[in-house]
């Protein structure tokens, strides 16, 4: 058996060697053993604390607290972190250790230091925080990508809408039909908090007005013949938690513009036969192509709910406005829907010319639809302007089937594109002056200014009557 000097002899070389600061107490907070090379953390020599209690150094403020003197109070184990005078941060963590009689006659501590792993966390907190950010500058890159735009006017829209998307305030989208306020209804609601709960758009021109109110509100079992036998949930309980999307707002029959009011101060309705008030939350977005203003005066909208619901109007300029993005509307949709129906079509470049300088009365939507009707009914790979004005006859833009025949004959497939283009300027210049009064009608015509057709005309004088 080993006698108690070499037991302490064992002790010590454990306690020296360990990569720890392991210090260990009588039952009154002496200092038994220790291994001194770790005690530079606090910032003192080895002399100054042999023979000293763990309390007297807590009170010359070199522990702070000493997790010894917390194990000799509470007689339980205790893990903290403490800051040295040195600077440090160290977490500490002691037992006791008790006799047979249960009595407490020794503390053990150990102690590591975590100045460098701190540093290393707030450094990830840095680069996370810095992630965060660039994550929101992708995020609105890719919002950018996905409503496609190129234009300062929806750059600032969609800046807006990133904005008001984190609140739940009441958005208006205004513009003509098929602007895009859909898209942009739907941006909304997946850039907020409730992007995961449903959202439901309701086109309220496309309800009859004899079941706006079932269709809305839902009903109770036996509310009315034809009812189904359990009732039925309404759209407006449908977005409980998340959006409701009502477009063409201004359809909204005048009774139901009452209710829905309600609906938006007290966040109760009731189902139509039902008595019980049911609670709602959502988020809600309208969207119409109308003058409220006007309807408003008319009597034909209520103005307490125009107030409701004009809270952050957005206004979307129509396509014909925002000519930049023409060009990129054109190329996506070419992409798109030869990828949807595994074709290669490609526009001829004077085809590309004309669709830039259409009206586009139909805005996006217009856009998309023509798109997709060219690349399904053209024959040829390489789409030209004849076809073009053949899907469009009976358009003023493009004239009619005479003109079809004049531009076919003016266009051959292996004229240069300069030359292409030359000879539609000229036919659509030759349109315009037969069509309008004067240079300033032509330039509205054709989207371009009065100087530069007044230039045009000069460079092909003679050949434009």
């Amino acid at each position: 058996m080993m006698n108690d000097h070499n037991v302490k002899r064992i002790l010590e070389s454990i306690i020296s060697t360990s990569n720890n600061n392991i210090t260990v107490t009588d039952e009154k907070g002496f200092i038994l053993f220790t291994n001194p090379n770790h005690w530079w953390i606090y910032g003192i020599e080895p002399d100054h604390y042999l023979g000293k209690s763990v309390y007297q150094l807590e009170t010359e403020g070199i522990l702070s607290p000493s997790i010894s003197a917390m194990v000799l109070k509470e007689k339980t184990p205790v893990q903290i972190m403490q800051h040295t005078k040195t600077g440090k941060i160290v977490m500490s963590t002691a037992y006791p250790i008790f006799d047979d009689d249960g009595e407490l006659i020794r503390v053990v501590s150990y102690t590591q230091d975590q100045t460098e792993i701190r540093k290393l966390q707030d450094q990830y907190g840095q680069l996370e925080k810095k992630v965060q950010e660039y994550q929101s500058e992708v995020e609105e890159l890719r919002e950018q990508e996905e409503l496609i735009y190129r234009s300062k006017e929806m750059r600032q829209i969609a800046k807006t809408i990133l904005r008001v998307s984190k609140t739940d305030a009441t958005v208006m989208l205004l513009g003509e039909s098929g602007v895009g306020k859909s898209v942009f209804a739907r941006r909304l609601h997946d850039q907020s908090y409730r992007r995961k709960e449903p959202f439901i758009e309701v086109n309220c021109s496309t309800i009859p007005e004899s079941l706006f109110e079932s269709e809305m509100f839902g009903y109770e079992a036996g509310s009315f013949t034809g009812a189904q036998k359990h009732g039925k949930e309404g759209l407006i309980e449908q977005a409980d938690n998340g959006t409701l999307f009502l477009d063409e707002i201004g359809e909204l029959p005048l009774d139901m513009q009452v209710k829905l009011l309600n609906v938006l101060q007290e966040k109760t309705f009731k189902r139509v036969g039902g008595k019980k008030e049911h609670k709602i939350d959502f988020r809600l977005v309208t969207a119409t192509n109308q003058n409220l203003e006007e309807m408003v005066e008319k009597g034909a909208f209520r103005l307490d709910l125009y107030y409701r619901l004009n809270v952050i109007p957005v206004q979307i300029p129509p396509l014909r406005e925002r000519k930049e993005d023409i060009a990129i509307l054109i190329n996506h949709n070419l992409e798109i829907i030869n990828k949807k129906y595994n074709t290669n079509k490609k526009l001829h470049p004077s085809t590309y010319e004309i669709l830039i300088h259409h009206k586009w009365s139909g805005n996006v939507r217009e856009l998309e639809n023509l798109i997709e009707r060219l690349i399904l009914t053209s024959e040829d790979s390489n789409i030209f302007p004849g076809f073009l004005a053949a899907q469009l006859h009976g358009q003023d833009s493009f004239g009619n089937q005479d003109d079809t025949l004049m531009l076919d004959q003016m266009l051959v497939d292996d004229s240069d594109l300069k030359t292409a283009l030359e000879q539609v300027e000229k036919w659509m210049l030759m349109k315009a002056s037969k069509q309008c009064k004067s240079t300033y009608e032509m330039a509205k015509s054709l989207g371009i200014s009065q100087p530069s057709v007044v230039r045009k005309m000069k460079k092909y004088k003679g050949q434009v009557t």
